[in-house]
């Protein structure tokens, strides 16, 4: 991506902070707390105004494209959330989870 080293540090602790918040979604999901689960993937993980900007920022299309259907994912997740369907949640977890994968296949800090 040819970020600099303070932008390079400042986005993988932006990727740290995601899979924290997925961690916290899994354990909630597990206690059936899905209000709390769909608070946080609407926060940390959704596009959020912070998020579309950081995206916004990259110069690489396909890597703005990518975060930002993640982050779009992250508000279907929360959404899914809500309705408090262990089985659809997951299914949704599992798709903004692809958009990791995919990422981090793709791209390499």
């Amino acid at each position: 991506l040819g970020l600099s080293p303070q932008m390079k540090q400042h986005q993988l602790a932006i990727m740290r902070e995601h899979l924290e918040a997925i961690k916290s979604i899994v354990a909630l999901i597990a206690e059936n707390k899905f209000d709390d689960a769909s608070k946080i993937a609407h926060a940390k993980l959704g596009m959020t105004p912070e998020m579309k900007a950081m995206c916004m920022m990259m110069h690489n299309e396909k890597f703005t494209a990518l975060g930002m259907a993640f982050h779009e994912s992250g508000d279907k997740l929360g959404e899914v959330l809500q309705t408090g369907n262990a089985n659809d949640s997951l299914r949704a977890l599992h798709t903004t989870m692809q958009y990791c994968t995919e990422c981090h296949a793709t791209y390499r800090q």
